[in-house]
């Protein structure tokens, strides 16, 4: 049993995994800050000076000014400010994602595309060695060969 957990760990796929995911955290957490440090400060300016991180709802009837001393009273808070940085993190990761995983596929439909080289291949009869479909002579042991229907035409 342990060498087959050996072998799965080892396996190329579980690797790329475990560095995908490495990846991914630190990417989240460069888009969270551009969320907080660069996108938001603006969109707060042109709505008034608006903190983001500041808009909550207190659930309870005491006052408070800020999030901060909220949590510390210990009420129950609505943070709706934290939801929409955190909705706007997630919509910047999944459209990185999209744009990603499109162009990904858009290489491998070019690479399905790609002719086989052996479909103009043709074998010669005398020597079994693989020469070009419109070939009349074998390279390799020079017979002649029979020349396709179109060409006799």
């Amino acid at each position: 049993m342990l060498k087959e957990f050996k072998e799965f760990a080892i396996k190329g796929n579980m690797i790329d995994l475990a560095i995908g995911v490495i990846i991914g955290g630190a990417f989240g957490k460069v888009v969270t800050s551009i969320v907080n440090d660069l996108v938001m400060p603006p969109i707060g300016l042109l709505l008034g000076k608006v903190n983001f991180t500041d808009l909550y709802i207190r659930l309870d009837d005491k006052p408070s000014s800020t999030l901060a001393e909220a949590k510390a009273a210990g009420a129950a808070t609505f943070n709706y400010g934290l939801f929409l940085s955190t909705l706007l993190d997630f919509l910047i990761v999944s459209f990185v994602i999209f744009i990603a995983v499109k162009q990904i596929n858009r290489f491998r439909r070019k690479e399905e595309a790609k002719p086989d080289p052996k479909e103009n291949m043709k074998e010669c009869p005398e020597c079994l060695s693989e020469i070009p479909k419109k070939a009349s002579r074998c390279k390799y042991c020079t017979a002649v060969l029979e020349a396709p229907a179109a060409e006799r035409a």
